[in-house]
Formats: structure tokens, C-alpha cells, sequence
């Protein structure tokens, strides 16, 4: 049995499901997926061959360390139920063709592997980067045909770009490379591709959580370092749930890339790239001088929110690891505190009518009354937020925040453990 066929007699299989599962949560409807799964199929563009796959690619949630993985920094993120689904045929052409539901078809020709100015900021800018980091490092290249269907929705927070960067890149690696480049190599060709072929400033975080699953503790002041953290929200007595407002946090590349240049204008004023290589001690000892010299109070601020930033990380872990819910929440309160007066990425200053984030934190911190926590979730300026909300609560809170922001807005939450993989093999 070949190509699609065997594809769709997979869809029967215990073992599909038993997958599935462990994809998406013990809570999720099978079903859902299976249908997912066969719509993918059937509009698979050619037949397929012996080499025709299924892969999935989750997105991720920030947990703890807001802006700091660009400086070096710490975080915590946690893949997440919510995924990138693709089929993908390997084929002897070097071309890459991708159709993604919902968006226009990208073919791009790996003969030409060099930057293509007018490409900026497009699919194909990705595509082409990916593969360019593939040839890069001496691995081998080719093309394949595929399509997909993503539950990441773009300007979510859930970081869309890192998945599908992070989805091609897994069936680059399944189809050429025998697998053999790990999570943090997969995710260092993705992010190369976000900075230099679509030209937007990313961290290392989003593409290493997409690429690795699970919850994991992320250190970013040297070469990165992943410490696996097990800790399951389920049994918390809470629900992580994201918020979308119903705006898109993509629009604000602008305000986002701010953030890091400021930063690290600061750390110039000590010959430094970047802020973890600066004591505290000594940022808080010359602060009247890097202010002449910055002339940028929010420059300032932002790297006050930094170091704080950077100490709260440890603590939410330790937090994690002691399965010590009340402190992690209560972290959770002062990192959006922080972010709020420090980083200020809430809302952008040039759109005053545009609130939707501080409104989302207001009304759940009015639903909570302290009793769960909420704060601004991934890059900020729009999109979502993120909250815990006791168990015995949340219809109540996704019917009012529903209300104000649109059916669906209110999504729950659920670690998924298992990495960007090919799904067809087990």
C-alpha cells in the first residue's frame, strides 16, 4: 500500500489514535482530528509514493520570561495541543511546493538559495531560508510537495511563523537527513530563516519550544541549554487558557524589534551585546550615567524589567519543580505587572482607541479577584493574553470573555510532550 493509501488505512489504527491522544490531550475529540487528518489527505495534490508523510509541529506558549531570550536570558515555554498538520510527498524535482489552507500556494525553486529582496516578508522568504540553513551546514536538500492545515492561528502568540518554519524544517530532516539534526539544530535553521530571509528579529525561544515539546527551562546566556521541566497544569486545580482580542500582534514587527534594540543599547554602554553579560549590580550603580548616555528612559525601564525578569524565571521554576501552584501564580501576577510598566508592550502609544489587551487583563483580573493570575502573552502590542483560571471556573470565564471578544477567543490549554515528528511511523 503507497502514498495516500496508506494513509488513509492509518486513520483506522489504534495506535493513530492511541497518538493522537498524547497530541492533543486525553480531553480532545478523536474524531476531530481523524477528519482533520483525512481532509489533509484527500487534497493532497498528487497521488504520493512510498515516501509520501504526515507531520505535526506544535505551537507554544510563553510561561515565564517575557523578552528576555534575545538578551541571552532565561524561559520557560511548553509546547502546546494546538498544532501544524501537514502531508508532504517526496519528489526528485529541487522544488518545494507548500498549499496551506486559508492562503496562497508557495513554490519556491532550491537552485536559487540566495536572499530574494523582493521575498521579504512572505512564505516563500521562509521556505527558501530553511533550506538555505539545510545546504548551510552540509546536509542535504531536496524538494517535496505538501499541504497544510494549521490550529496555530497567525497573530495568536502561539508563535504560527516558529511552527510552520519548524514543520518544514522536520520534513526537510525526515526526507533528507534520516532525521539526524536534532530539536535546537532544527530550530537554529528556523530562526536563521525568520532573521535574515523574512526579516523579522526573533529570539531562539519560539522555534526551540515548537521544536522540542514538553515544558522546558530555557538559558540562553551561553550555548542554549533545555532543562526538561515535568509539571502537568491539569492537576494544578487550574486551566492555562489564552485569550485572543481579536487583534493581530504581527502588524507590530516595529514596536517588537524596539524592544531588543533598546535593550541592548543599554548593554553598550557597558561594551556588552547583550544584558545578561551585565551585572545588575553595576546597571544599578551607573544608572545616572547610562541615562545621559542612552538618553531613553523606556530604554531604561526595559532593562530594569530585564534583570527582574531574568530572577523571576528561576523562581517560577523552582516554583514548577515544587509543584508550589500558589507561588507560580502569584510570579505570574508580578511578570505582568512587570511587562505592563516596564516593557510597556501592552498596547502601542500611536493607537490610543486600540486597548484590546489591557481590557482582556482587566475584566479576568475583575472575573479572578486574585484567586488565578493573568498577564500579556508572548511579544504583546496586540493579540493575546494568558490566564489560569480555577477549574470549577472557566465555562463561566470563556462564556464572559467569549462575549466581549467573539465566539472562540477563549482557548484552553494542554502541554503536549512529544516534539515536531513525522506521525505516520508508529
Amino acid at each position: 500500500m503507497k502514498g495516500k493509501d496508506r494513509l488513509l488505512h492509518l486513520l483506522e489504527s489504534r495506535s493513530l489514535h492511541q497518538l493522537l491522544a498524547s497530541l492533543y490531550g486525553s480531553q480532545s475529540s478523536t474524531e476531530f482530528h481523524v477528519n482533520r487528518i483525512f481532509r489533509l489527505i484527500h487534497n493532497h495534490p498528487i497521488p504520493g509514493n512510498d515516501e509520501t508523510a504526515l507531520f505535526s509541529t506544535p505551537g507554544r506558549t510563553e510561561l515565564a520570561g517575557n523578552h528576555t531570550d534575545h538578551q541571552g536570558g532565561k524561559v520557560i515555554a511548553a509546547a502546546v495541543n494546538l498544532d501544524m498538520l501537514a502531508v508532504a510527498t517526496k519528489i526528485t524535482e529541487p522544488v518545494i511546493s507548500i498549499q496551506s489552507e486559508g492562503f496562497a500556494p508557495v513554490t519556491v525553486n532550491l537552485n536559487h538559495l540566495n536572499i530574494q529582496e523582493r521575498e521579504r516578508g512572505t512564505t516563500d522568504a521562509m521556505v527558501r531560508g530553511i533550506a538555505k540553513g539545510f545546504a548551510d551546514r552540509g546536509f542535504p536538500i531536496g524538494g517535496f510537495i505538501a499541504n497544510t492545515h494549521s490550529l496555530v492561528a497567525p497573530g495568536s502568540g502561539l508563535s504560527s511563523s516558529a511552527a510552520f518554519e519548524v514543520l518544514i524544517a522536520t520534513i526537510m530532516n525526515s526526507f533528507y537527513h534520516h532525521n539526524r539534526a536534532d530539536a535546537e539544530t532544527l530550530a537554529e535553521i528556523a530562526q536563521d530563516a525568520e532573521q535574515q530571509y523574512y526579516r523579522k528579529p526573533s529570539g531562539l525561544m519560539d522555534q526551540l519550544a515548537c521544536a522540542a515539546g514538553g515544558i522546558g527551562l530555557f538559558d540562553f546566556s551561553h550555548h542554549v541549554q533545555r532543562t526538561e521541566i515535568d509539571f502537568n497544569f491539569a492537576n494544578s486545580g487550574y486551566d492555562m487558557v489564552i485569550v485572543h482580542t481579536g487583534t493581530d500582534h504581527s502588524s507590530h514587527a516595529k514596536q517588537y524589534a524596539a524592544i531588543p534594540r533598546e535593550m541592548r543599547a543599554v548593554a553598550a554602554c557597558f561594551d556588552c551585546k547583550n544584558l545578561s553579560e551585565v551585572p545588575f549590580s553595576l546597571f544599578s550603580e551607573t544608572i545616572h550615567s547610562i541615562r545621559y548616555t542612552v538618553q531613553n528612559d523606556r530604554a531604561l525601564l526595559r532593562a530594569f524589567h530585564f534583570f527582574m525578569e531574568n530572577n523571576r524565571v528561576s523562581a517560577m521554576y523552582q516554583a514548577l519543580e515544587a509543584h508550589d501552584m500558589r507561588s507560580y501564580l502569584a510570579l505570574v501576577r508580578e511578570s505582568g505587572i512587570s511587562s505592563a510598566q516596564y516593557v510597556q508592550n501592552l498596547s502601542v502609544p500611536e493607537e490610543p482607541a486600540e486597548q484590546s489587551i489591557p481590557l482582556a487583563l482587566a475584566l479576568t483580573e475583575l472575573f479572578l479577584e486574585e484567586d488565578g493570575a493573568c498577564r500579556v502573552h508572548g511579544g504583546g502590542f496586540a493579540g493575546t493574553i494568558q490566564a489560569y483560571i480555577p477549574h470549577t471556573r472557566i465555562n463561566e470565564y470563556t462564556n464572559t470573555m467569549n462575549s466581549i471578544f467573539g465566539e472562540g477567543a477563549t482557548t484552553v490549554l494542554s502541554v503536549r510532550k512529544l516534539p515536531s515528528m513525522r506521525i505516520d511511523t508508529i
